[in-house]
């Protein structure tokens, strides 16, 4: 490979798509989370992952974001790129692009809604990933996608693919785990979602995974990046354990409305750019909005993080 590969560990953002009250992406907004993220112990961002609204951005939004946040972020904190497209031609026109505008890494899912069969799933993956030379770290789940990404597919694209770096597991399968770190060997990264109705980050690291892709990490990123390291002491086990009970609150208020309708309130609720989610997205109740004020001041995040 002509360049060098990027292997997320630790704690791993997939940060909002901050848009103004004109709906527009405010790219400011975007730098202003991205410099949160770099300062506060963030390993690296995902941008346009699931969290980020990609699908109800225009592919010339998409591309804008790439363009100048791909730049912004070299040599600040490392930057992956969602770019799943509908087909396999359009996703693997847009990793080039993120690849040309200096993103580290790109990340991808199987195309939502076509529910393709395995071999395909696999096909198209193994396409994408010998497009680029650049970090490509997979994204497992299926209540968003409909098809899993099956063990043994992972398996053989890490055997065939050296830029394979990560599996991002999101789905309440533990067995799942196990087998893609006994059949990969060691040579990807194993990581997880946050979300406390799967509970994977201690299962996953005691596996031997190397962190968490969460969204927790948009509103409290240096209490995740804590929980978020991989376990190489007993000490960082029994801190792990009892940071992951400490946070729970904070990870229930988080996934408190399907994501990112949520992960957008708390943010905006904090004092950092947000905006709302494009419609048919809907924002959360009034009901939930009180609860996660309280929360929000529970864990006195303002005073913490310095927003006013």
């Amino acid at each position: 490979m002509s360049r060098e590969l990027i292997r997320p560990e630790g704690s791993w953002v997939a940060i909002i798509t901050p848009f103004t009250p004109q709906g527009k992406v405010d790219m400011d907004g975007y730098k202003r989370l991205i410099d949160f993220q770099s300062a506060n112990h963030t390993s690296a961002v995902l941008i346009m992952g699931s969290t980020g609204e990609p699908t109800t951005l225009t592919l010339e939004e998409r591309k804008g974001i790439i363009r100048e946040l791909g730049p912004y972020c070299s040599g600040k904190i490392p930057v992956f790129f969602g770019v799943t497209m509908g087909s396999t031609e359009a996703t693997v026109d847009l990793a080039r692009y993120a690849q040309e505008h200096d993103a580290d890494g790109i990340v991808i899912v199987p195309p939502p809604y076509v529910t393709p069969p395995q071999n395909a799933v696999y096909l198209y993956l193994k396409t994408v990933c010998d497009a680029v030379e650049i970090s490509v770290a997979l994204y497992n789940n299926p209540a968003r996608v409909v098809v899993n990404i099956n063990p043994e597919t992972i398996i053989r694209l890490a055997e065939e693919c050296p830029n394979l770096v990560a599996d991002k597991e999101a789905m309440p399968d533990v067995s799942q785990l196990a087998a893609v770190m006994e059949g990969t060997g060691g040579r990807i990264q194993l990581l997880c979602c946050d979300s406390p109705a799967y509970a994977l980050t201690i299962p996953t690291l005691a596996l031997g995974g190397s962190g968490t892709a969460n969204v927790t990490g948009n509103v409290a990123p240096r209490e995740i990046a804590e929980m978020s390291k991989p376990w190489r002491s007993w000490e960082q086990v029994e801190r792990c354990r009892a940071l992951y009970f400490e946070l729970l609150p904070l990870m229930e208020a988080v996934y408190s409305a399907p994501n990112p309708v949520a992960t957008k309130a708390m943010v905006r609720l904090l004092g950092l750019p947000a905006g709302y989610c494009r419609a048919p997205i809907p924002d959360v109740s009034p009901e939930t909005r009180k609860a996660m004020e309280a929360v929000i001041e529970r864990f006195d995040l303002k005073r913490k993080y310095g927003i006013r």
